[in-house]
């Protein structure tokens, strides 16, 4: 697949009286192509994000990135020291699951006023913290397709308090695509095998994948963790996924 050349930018959603940032990656070529919502890890929508959306946008679709953060913290970004990380999972904590999903429904509402969206081919995908919230973001009506990587506390919390975003499994409407890595200490096997259990037990279509040696992050070349085989491979599987919606 030859990639496409792309434009981005960062613009603004209105968002219950909040002007939510978001960055928007999309294909120069015209036509009309299928929306995906990138959703980031604790450590906000930094260069790694950027990079994932543009990935997608050059694969012929329309990436946006909105900032889960904006409530707590605007414009926040950041790399991944042990500062850093203490710092995101702080603003993690204090997110709302219904404000996420209405900020989420709103980068897909935004993307349909763009007149080269298909305005029913939406898909998601998210890392990390972004990860749990594609799982939530799931249950959308809009959400054809997601990629969950390595969400970690989908089986025993939810944002906010409540039962756990697992609990909403029979709520999902696509297919869902979920990436782990067996060494990740913060998502033991049993977590992993109880949501493919629930995906099977609700008949949602999907797959998971379990990369041996992969750690919490592999996908992410800005990371220590990186694991270029199981990110390629993965990759490999994303593209997959989202060719569903063309």
């Amino acid at each position: 697949m030859t990639e496409q050349a792309i434009d981005s930018t960062t613009v603004q959603l209105s968002q219950d009286g909040l002007q939510v940032d978001a960055y928007l990656a999309q294909p120069k070529s015209p036509g009309t192509y299928p929306g995906i919502v990138v959703l980031q890890e604790i450590f906000g929508v930094n260069v790694h994000i950027r990079e994932v959306t543009e990935r997608i946008a050059k694969l012929g679709y329309v990436a946006i990135a909105p900032a889960l953060f904006q409530r707590q913290a605007p414009g926040f970004e950041t790399g991944y020291t042990a500062e850093d990380i203490e710092t995101g999972r702080g603003y993690a904590m204090q997110t709302q699951a219904s404000q996420l999903l209405s900020d989420i429904q709103s980068a897909i509402d935004y993307l349909k006023t763009l007149p080269q969206v298909k305005k029913d081919n939406f898909g998601c995908i998210g890392f990390c913290f972004g990860g749990h919230v594609a799982y939530l973001a799931a249950t959308l009506p809009d959400i054809k397709a997601t990629a969950s990587f390595y969400g970690a506390g989908i089986t025993t919390r939810t944002f906010g308090g409540g039962a756990a975003t697992v609990s909403r499994t029979p709520e999902i409407k696509g297919t869902v695509y979920a990436f782990f890595g067996t060494e990740d200490a913060s998502i033991p096997i049993e977590q992993v095998d109880k949501i493919e259990a629930e995906l099977e037990k609700y008949n949602i279509p999907h797959r998971v994948f379990r990369y041996d040696g992969a750690d919490h992050g592999f996908f992410c070349d800005h990371r220590a963790s990186y694991n270029p085989q199981a990110a390629a491979d993965a990759w490999e599987q994303v593209k997959q996924l989202f060719g569903q919606l063309n």
